[in-house]
């Protein structure tokens, strides 16, 4: 639709429309279900190690801005192997949003989030970038080898440091929590890439869950669920929280660990789809509601 120019040279009157069906699919490179699961559990980490509503607000941006330089790195750099296989869920694969933008936002990104990590402290700051980067390898490589699970298990076990380094004076975080990111990083990763494992395969990457194959990674997915909790569980235990937040600890546990097991019942029945990695999600704001109502610390 065209509409006359201010001196008469025709005008596309759509444009506001796709700058803005653009902007979406921008967001939608971000991988944003992902990208807001992780802010919001940076967020209640924050909490728990007794940020002020200031620092939380700069620990979150932080977070949002990293994890969506890794998402946009991700569809940028997978960007001829999404269109092979024909994803549905990629905007560039889709022709949404061009490779360029997804690529440029990826860098920027990654830049601006310097600024309110390095704001929180050097500390916090590098701990944060060495968790970016951990993403950006997954990214430009390491997903196609045995160690695809590493990057996973480096940024999730660096998730509790950031928000206790980000305290004033800095702490170092518990060693459980550290532990809990870390394992739970190895849910996240195997859930994710199980319903991909024969696009992946046609593409040429294999890593760990590749070699392993569905069902066994499956069931490794699902016992990592059950191994953070009891671990997150017994740093709760430990930590000095009230007895309701006790008593919310182990109801919180029981839940997570009745997904842990459903999800294992869906990959021994050959379900293996998104609801794997759903279920995942589900636990990790599970867990972390649990984190917030025992009143616990993450702090050493």
């Amino acid at each position: 639709m065209t509409s006359p120019g201010p001196h008469g040279t025709p005008r596309d009157t759509r444009w506001p429309g796709a700058a803005a069906s653009r902007a979406i699919a921008l967001v939608g490179s971000t991988h944003p279900g992902p990208t807001v699961v992780v802010t919001v559990l940076a967020v209640v980490l924050g909490a728990s190690s007794g940020l002020p509503v200031d620092r939380l607000a700069l620990l979150a941006l932080a977070v949002l801005l990293g994890q969506a330089s890794i998402g946009f790195a991700n569809d940028w750099l997978d960007a001829g192997r999404d269109r092979a296989v024909g994803r549905t869920d990629k905007p560039v694969a889709q022709g949404r949003v061009s490779v360029s933008a997804v690529r440029t936002a990826a860098v920027a990104c990654g830049v601006l989030m310097l600024v309110p990590s390095y704001a929180l402290g050097p500390a916090a700051g590098t701990a944060h970038l060495v968790l970016v980067a951990s993403g950006w390898a997954y990214d430009l490589g390491l997903k196609r080898t045995p160690a695809s699970v590493v990057p996973f298990v480096v940024s999730f076990g660096l998730l509790p440091a950031v928000a206790t380094l980000a305290a004033s004076p800095p702490a170092p975080p518990a060693a459980w929590a550290v532990a809990v990111g870390g394992v739970f990083g190895v849910a996240i990763h195997f859930t994710n890439v199980l319903p991909d494992l024969e696009d992946d395969a046609r593409t040429g990457i294999a890593g760990l869950p590749h070699r392993l194959g569905r069902t066994l990674s499956g069931i490794t997915a699902f016992v990592a669920l059950g191994v953070a909790t009891v671990l997150l569980l017994s740093g709760q235990l430990g930590g000095g929280a009230s007895t309701p937040g006790l008593v919310a600890a182990v109801v919180g546990s029981v839940v997570t660990l009745v997904i842990a097991l459903v999800g294992m019942r869906l990959v021994i029945a050959g379900r293996i789809d998104r609801t794997l990695f759903r279920l995942i999600m589900v636990a990790a704001l599970l867990l972390v509601v649990q984190l917030a109502l025992s009143g616990g610390t993450i702090v050493a």
